[in-house]
């Protein structure tokens, strides 16, 4: 229990709730519909990338550690956000 609320702590509040809401609809997902359109899930990835970018680019790591998780939050574009939150080390 006490690993899962040090891991709650880490991830923001409203990331974590963005992705327990809607984890069914993230799985194949393009974050387009067929009109071309952005949907809600490609609304929420942005926001989680865009949160995780400044985050990252705010740390006072070494460039290529920010280079790496950089990569991670740009190949696995749902799950790479999650991951930079929870597994980072982030201050």
């Amino acid at each position: 229990m006490n690993k899962l609320l040090s891991l709650t702590n880490r991830l923001p509040a409203v990331a974590m709730l963005f992705t327990l809401a809607l984890a069914p609809l993230l799985g194949g997902c393009s974050g387009r519909s067929s009109n071309g359109n952005i949907t809600i899930a490609g609304i929420i990835y942005l926001l989680l990338a865009v949160l995780a970018v400044v985050s990252l680019i705010k740390q006072d790591w070494s460039i290529g550690k920010k280079i790496i998780w950089g990569l991670v939050i740009w190949f696995f574009p749902f799950l790479g956000s999650i991951i930079y939150f929870l597994f980072s080390g982030r201050k």
